[in-house]
């Protein structure tokens, strides 16, 4: 499995009293007219955070936001994340409108013990994305001790998450530690069986890699949303309309016909419409019969029931992605279906991906399910065997 060591240090393990403190979150939320419309990673960063303050630290929070390209765009920026932490934690929350140059400095030379500040968005600059050396070491000069506590983040070599790493002790939060734990249960090499994934969302061209990977690990696969689609299509079935990515079939086919890929289950039945739209009219089909106009919009209640019974006999689960287009209630039902079963799963459970974490919260299974990983990505790439920058570069115990 993977070569970094997942041994390293964190806060519980070193001196924190009175320090100056630059931690890196996941503050990258949805927003819609200057609205945070989801705070769950927010709020995933404030048991670190409590922590920090409780040892009278100075924190000076680094965060991204979307995708600026290097540019100050401030439809990205990060003053509602400022104002929304700050009402989370009943604490004022400074918003620095910069987060390298005077002002940061100034601020961060003005801290009290006890003090938060947050900077503006790192992907402002070119740099960050580039894993700049400069850049990261003016970053490190705020402070005298780094936290990593954005898991989201962890499989990019930026210079907010890997780089600034070199130039100050750097340690892992709560919630990086609670995830590196949570996901070895899925990791180790003798995982408690039969081990189950479930693996969705729209494409397959970024999971192959960790398909293959899985397929030599767990018992059994099972693929739902839009990427299900390319492999029911490498079976044969004429997925017409229907999302799908033909310069993958050859190699889905090729993965099928290994004796491993006998432990791959696929959708039976869809629920297809002619479009995307909220109160269009659907149809039940058995995936030899899509029709020519129809679109596979989520797994069918057949397919609902097949999954089911593999994750209710399940020890350990894994689940990333949603079984379907579950933003509209016409295409929900395979997802929260799915999610139920895992709930109910008396095994280790865990599921990540922010599609998959919103189902998870919108039908409130938080507190049934073993571990909710932050990040997507990161837990696959983890899972693939890649060894993460943003972890590999903190201390080891």
């Amino acid at each position: 499995m993977p070569c970094q060591s997942l041994n390293k240090k964190s806060i519980l393990d070193i001196d924190l009293d009175n320090k100056k403190v630059i931690m890196r979150v996941d503050f990258n939320v949805p927003i819609e007219n200057k609205i945070i419309i989801d705070d769950t990673k927010i709020a995933a960063a404030i048991p670190t955070l409590n922590y920090l303050l409780q040892h009278q630290c100075r924190v000076i929070l680094l965060s991204h936001m979307g995708r600026p390209k290097g540019e100050k765009n401030l439809e990205f920026s990060l003053a509602p994340a400022a104002e929304r932490l700050g009402r989370l934690i009943d604490k004022k929350v400074l918003f620095v409108p910069d987060c390298i140059g005077q002002a940061p400095q100034k601020v961060a030379a003005d801290m009290k013990p006890g003090d938060v500040i947050l900077l503006e968005n790192v992907r402002f600059y070119p740099e960050e994305e580039k894993n700049d050396t400069e850049f990261a070491k003016k970053l490190a000069s705020l402070a005298e001790l780094y936290v990593n506590d954005a898991f989201g983040t962890a499989h990019r070599a930026h210079a907010s998450t890997e780089a600034i790493a070199h130039f100050l002790p750097a340690v892992g939060g709560l919630l990086m530690n609670k995830e590196i734990k949570g996901l070895a249960n899925a990791l180790k090499e003798n995982p408690a069986r039969p081990y189950v994934a479930i693996i969705g969302g729209k494409k397959v061209k970024d999971k192959i890699p960790v398909l293959i990977q899985m397929l030599e690990r767990v018992d059994t696969l099972l693929i739902g949303g839009g990427m299900s689609n390319t492999f029911l299509a490498a079976r044969g079935y004429q997925m017409q309309k229907s999302l799908m990515e033909p310069e993958y079939v050859d190699m889905i086919t090729e993965m099928m016909a290994k004796p491993e890929g006998k432990r791959l289950v696929l959708p039976v039945d869809l629920v297809v419409a002619k479009e995307i739209a909220e109160g269009v009219e659907t149809k039940i089909v058995t995936c030899d019969q899509v029709p020519t106009d129809y679109i596979a919009l989520d797994i069918g209640p057949q397919t609902v029931e097949l999954f089911a019974k593999i994750i209710a006999k399940a020890k350990t689960v894994f689940c990333n992605g949603p079984m379907g287009v579950f933003e509209h209630k016409e295409f929900a039902n395979g997802t929260y279906e799915v999610m139920k079963a895992i709930a109910d799963c008396p095994g280790f459970t865990i599921v990540g991906g922010g599609d998959s974490v919103s189902a998870v919260n919108h039908m409130s299974l938080a507190d049934k399910i073993d571990h909710i990983s932050t990040g997507g990505g990161a837990s696959l790439e983890l899972l693939e065997g890649k060894i993460l920058p943003g972890i590999a570069a903190l201390m080891d115990q």
